[in-house]
């Protein structure tokens, strides 16, 4: 099972993007699903880089396995979880 986060419409607001990616991993623990998918768009980056700062904090990096960052669409990361 996949879930999917897109960030397009509260990228401005800092924390309720961090409680959205909180829950978004909290929820795929809950659920047992394998990917989640989140969206921080292309842009210039900052987004992605606070996203991917975000996952590496101790708390939420013991959740999952690994993360991916498309090398096709830089708009996406993958949490792999499986």
């Amino acid at each position: 099972m996949t879930l999917t986060l897109d960030l397009h419409p509260i990228f401005r607001n800092e924390r309720e993007v961090d409680r959205a990616v909180r829950a978004i991993i909290f929820e795929a623990v809950r659920t047992k699903a394998t990917v989640v998918e989140i969206i921080p768009g292309k842009g210039s980056g900052k987004l992605k880089k606070r996203v991917l700062a975000l996952l590496g904090q101790a708390h939420l990096r013991r959740l999952y396995r690994r993360i991916e960052t498309d090398d096709a669409n830089d708009g996406r990361v993958l949490v792999h979880f499986a």
